[in-house]
């Protein structure tokens, strides 16, 4: 029951101070296995302040998919991304699911400040007080998206295109012998992390604006599409 996962794990029920009572986070938490290690760190990250969409890879059993749904309906700022993906590794697959849980987060009503991506094996090492202090001191109004112009030695993740396959039927990307066009709207392509934190205004802007969109088509045969996306559109002037 829900009353037990409440006071069996733990989870905080209030807000621990008004300064995180007035900042909310959105987190975005892709997971795929290990319910122990998912129900973990989503006790660890939780606040009633903040909201959370969790993207399910498609292709999880689904005894896994229930389970964590059954947790998930426990608590009303938590839910599954109305959208799922078959997640493959490095494919276009792993970045869209991040883009479906951001659709999902504009539209809720919680009125969050930045955007934090997760994946299932994924650790806190502060506290919510912490990371938003750290948000408030250094990075106000700013996105954490490091990066640095493509290296030489990762070209080849944008310059030819590549494909999903399935082998034994695990499924992965390979290069195909196309090489692709130039990035659209002559943009630099930046390279860095897959995992950032993002100002809402700035997920909007990823959302809505024609750049953004003609990046993301031409990222959908690119290798491992999310550690290139968000530091590129960060990059842009203004």
């Amino acid at each position: 029951s829900c009353s037990t996962v409440l006071k069996t794990l733990h989870f905080i029920t209030r807000p621990l101070s008004d300064e995180e009572g007035n900042f909310s986070l959105a987190y975005i938490i892709t997971i795929h296995k290990e319910l122990e290690m998912f129900v973990k760190l989503l006790r660890a990250i939780y606040m009633p302040q903040n909201i959370y969409c969790v993207h399910i890879d498609e292709k999880s059993p689904r005894d896994y998919k229930t389970a964590v749904q059954n947790i998930v309906n426990c608590f009303e700022n938590i839910f599954i991304s109305s959208k799922r993906e078959h997640v493959v590794y490095a494919g276009f697959s792993r970045l869209q699911a991040d883009i479906n849980c951001m659709r999902d987060l504009v539209n809720s009503k919680v009125q969050w400040n930045y955007v934090i991506n997760l994946c299932g094996q994924d650790y806190p090492l502060k506290t919510n007080k912490e990371i938003i202090q750290y948000m408030k001191s250094k990075w106000n109004g700013k996105n954490i998206t490091p990066g640095i112009v493509q290296p030489l030695h990762v070209k080849h993740r944008t310059q030819v295109s590549y494909r999903e396959y399935i082998h034994s039927g695990v499924p992965y990307v390979y290069p195909a012998k196309i090489r692709k066009a130039k990035p659209p709207h002559n943009l630099t392509i930046y390279f860095g992390s897959a995992y950032y934190i993002l100002t809402k205004d700035f997920v909007e802007f990823t959302l809505s604006d024609a750049r953004a969109k003609a990046l993301l088509e031409w990222s959908r045969d690119t290798y491992s599409p999310d550690e290139h996306y968000w530091v590129t559109l960060n990059r842009l002037p203004g």
